[in-house]
């Protein structure tokens, strides 16, 4: 691996996590306040294909790609291959957020599939909270985290040396039939 290479996948990763965090920030700052006439087509039942709400998806793509081209024209150096990366990495981000956010979570694509994978499932179920509230999670990779985070500070702290309380009985799982039936005929 040459040092261009390391520099691409370090800068490209990179891209793809400060991504996350710009989107959660820029929906909850910017969308759900300034261009919530733009944003509220997303939260209505959509009529057609697209929606005004799509026009939002393009304002990085540009950027990508001028960071892109300068990774590819520019004059050689760390800056032009840092540039290089950071465009594959926000180009990835684009890809993963259209991906799971409008094919799996809003289904407009045929990717239910993804649902099979346990994190994405959460995502998507992570998504749809935010849809029913209007308010956090305000990023989508992320949305599973931040709904547990806000869970354990809401949940009342225990006192010192108590044992931990039994989740409700609605939450735990049962047995497979099979499995209880076995466990019944060992105990005859």
């Amino acid at each position: 691996m040459t040092l261009s290479h390391a520099i691409w996948i370090v800068t490209a990763l990179a891209a793809f996590a400060a991504m996350e965090g710009w989107a959660a920030l820029l929906h909850g700052k910017v969308w759900h306040d300034a261009l919530w006439s733009i944003h509220r087509s997303h939260h209505a039942r959509r009529r057609g294909v697209f929606e005004r709400n799509d026009a939002l998806s393009f304002l990085h793509a540009p950027v990508a790609v001028a960071l892109i081209l300068y990774g590819c024209m520019g004059a050689p150096g760390f800056l032009r291959e840092a540039a290089f990366g950071f465009g594959l990495g926000m180009t990835a981000f684009g890809f993963a957020y259209v991906l799971v956010h409008d094919g799996l979570v809003h289904r407009r694509l045929p990717v239910s599939g993804l649902a099979r994978v346990p994190y994405l499932a959460r995502v998507r179920d992570a998504h749809r909270v935010h849809h029913s509230t209007g308010g956090a999670p305000y990023g989508l990779f992320l949305g599973p985290l931040v709904l547990a985070r806000r869970a354990a500070a809401a949940a009342p702290a225990a006192p010192l040396g108590a044992p931990a309380a039994a989740p409700p009985r609605s939450a735990r799982r049962r047995a497979p039939p099979s499995s209880r039936r076995r466990a019944a005929q060992r105990a005859r």
